[in-house]
């Protein structure tokens, strides 16, 4: 072969090369790189150390269903896969109804931003965010509604990405993120004019303690919104697929146990709540929201042979290559579960927190809501126009 094919030759697999890892590789081509993944705060060295002890979590269930032993349950799982959710994923953590013509993106996007339509914030208004992870969805909000959005997580790494992330965007003015455990926050009562969580509680080893942390910190009269992990009606006990697919789930995304969908309005209400409206945003009309993770397959393969080759040059660390397989075994189960219908990662509930001696007025609030004024173009927490679609929140 004479030189200028051996230099053709060259150019061409570089070229593949190139487009192989940059051009289909990172979830956000601004965001996190493959070469700096790293987990989190924990030293390359004790990654592999602390994969072994996020499993054996799992041969002391009765541990991870304390408040107690959570924290470093959930720290540790975010600590390894935070890098590769920002690379592979993007940085907003979570999952949204497939929309036809949009992209992940917008569908994302989009899907945060009716969060914050649904509990009516705006300008001025103190917003937390209840498990914000890296902060994609925060800054959605911010950028949507011009609200103050308070950000808490309990991983310290995130807390450092989130930051410099909100710098970047030019919304630190908009976006604080504080380090701390959402079962036990450092605010004070009464001082938020809205909340959400967008798949965040289901880490809570029982859901009342966080709602009754949201409900004190909340102002009387605002709103609480969240996207609650669940199984649905569809789900069997008694059916050995089905609870392999839940414990698969739960065993792959650091949860004290999955809850069924009848305990979520319950819990709210156990708190003090009133329960505006609650409907599992996955049902259709909804486009699948798992499709993704069904296109995935292809970029799973690319990003573990990168993943693979950068931990055996010593660039990942040790334990990187273990993280990801496992959080591609996760993809299928979170994939049987949609298509089998027996998990929602988006079971809505709207709730408020009622003002001291107010029935009367609380009673005619969750009316209005409900009545048939869902057409009405001011009132935009009734419904969500998507490319021509009405998704009625509360048929």
């Amino acid at each position: 072969m004479d030189s200028f094919s051996l230099l053709c030759t060259g150019a061409l697999l570089a070229g593949g090369l190139y487009w192989f890892v940059c051009v289909l590789g990172p979830a956000e081509q601004k965001g996190k790189r493959a070469t700096d993944l790293s987990g989190g705060s924990i030293s390359a060295e004790k990654v592999q150390d602390n994969y072994k002890q996020y499993w054996s979590f799992f041969r002391r269930p009765k541990e991870i269903e304390t408040a107690e032993k959570v924290p470093d349950f959930v720290d540790t799982f975010y600590n390894l896969v935070t890098d590769i959710y920002e690379w592979g994923w993007g940085q907003s953590f979570h999952f949204s109804p497939s929309i036809p013509g949009k992209s992940h993106h917008e569908a994302t996007r989009l899907h945060e931003e009716m969060a914050v339509d649904l509990i009516q914030a705006g300008p001025g208004d103190r917003v937390l965010d209840v498990g914000c992870g890296v902060g994609g969805p925060m800054r959605a909000i911010a950028a949507h509604s011009r609200a103050n959005v308070v950000g808490i997580t309990i991983n310290d790494y995130q807390v450092n990405r989130a930051r410099l992330h909100n710098k970047k965007a030019g919304l630190d003015s908009l976006c604080e993120v504080v380090c701390g455990n959402f079962l036990n926050m450092p605010f004070p009562d009464n001082s938020f004019d809205g909340a959400y969580s967008i798949e965040a509680t289901c880490h809570a080893p029982k859901l009342e303690q966080v709602y009754a942390e949201i409900f004190r910190v909340l102002k009387p009269g605002a709103l609480y919104v969240s996207y609650e992990w669940v199984t649905t009606d569809k789900y069997r006990s008694d059916d050995p697929e089905h609870v392999e697919v839940i414990q698969g789930i739960e065993r792959g995304d650091a949860l004290p146990g999955l809850r069924s969908h009848t305990d979520i309005a319950e819990t709210a209400r156990k708190v003090g709540f009133v329960v505006v409206k609650e409907r599992d945003l996955a049902k259709p009309p909804a486009q699948p929201w798992w499709s993704r993770l069904k296109m995935g397959r292809i970029a799973y393969w690319r990003n573990h042979i990168v993943v693979t080759v950068l931990a055996a040059l010593g660039i990942a660390p040790k334990g990187t290559v273990d993280v990801h397989e496992m959080l591609f075994k996760t993809a299928d189960y979170l994939t049987r579960g949609g298509d089998s219908g027996i998990f929602s990662p988006m079971h809505m509930i709207l709730c408020r927190k009622p003002h001291d001696s107010d029935d009367d007025h609380v009673q005619t609030w969750v009316s209005w809501v409900g009545d048939d004024k869902l057409d009405n173009e001011n009132k935009n927490t009734s419904s969500f126009l998507v490319s021509g679609t009405f998704y009625f929140l509360f048929s």
